[in-house]
């Protein structure tokens, strides 16, 4: 099955690519999008993510990630301390979905949307079009390798 990529976003000062390289693993939680969550649900093991700062000047491709694991329950949805608690979420009829992610790489600079939006070989990457706000979305393979170009990534993209 051949690999699927994906970019998903995050406020640095939420969970940043650095609380990812620091913990090595974490939990993609907290998405509340169903569109996004559907995306989630997509997921496979191995697949790579462009780690996105959103909310932020500027705003852009901070690293690599990869999934390391199937989507399951986000249990953040039960909580009633948590910012993420759906009241209208059951245990018996969960709602929301959560993936792991593991690090691959910090890129030594980061890739600006701005520098997304200039690059006419990404015109069609949803990120790069106006109102795209969503949290998790799919990245075709030309448009991922060209972003790892864009970086000059200091790795090569891992093997399955």
């Amino acid at each position: 099955m051949a690999r699927v990529y994906w970019l998903m976003k995050t406020e640095p000062d939420v969970y940043s690519i650095d609380d990812l390289a620091r913990e090595r693993r974490g939990r993609w939680e907290g998405v509340r999008s169903y569109q996004a969550r559907n995306h989630l649900r997509q997921m496979k093991v191995g697949d790579l993510a462009l780690f996105y700062h959103s909310s932020t000047i500027p705003p852009g491709v901070a690293g690599l990630a990869r999934i390391c694991t199937e989507a399951e329950t986000d249990p953040t949805q039960f909580d009633p301390k948590s910012p993420y608690h759906d009241p209208k979420s059951t245990r018996d009829a969960p709602r929301w979905s959560l993936v792991h992610v593991e690090f691959v790489e910090k890129f030594r600079e980061l890739v600006t949307l701005e520098r997304l939006k200039g690059d006419r070989r990404l015109s069609d990457m949803l990120v790069t079009r106006r109102g795209m706000r969503l949290s998790v979305q799919p990245v075709e393979p030309a448009h991922f390798h060209r972003v790892l170009e864009l970086a000059a990534a200091t790795t090569r993209v891992p093997k399955r």
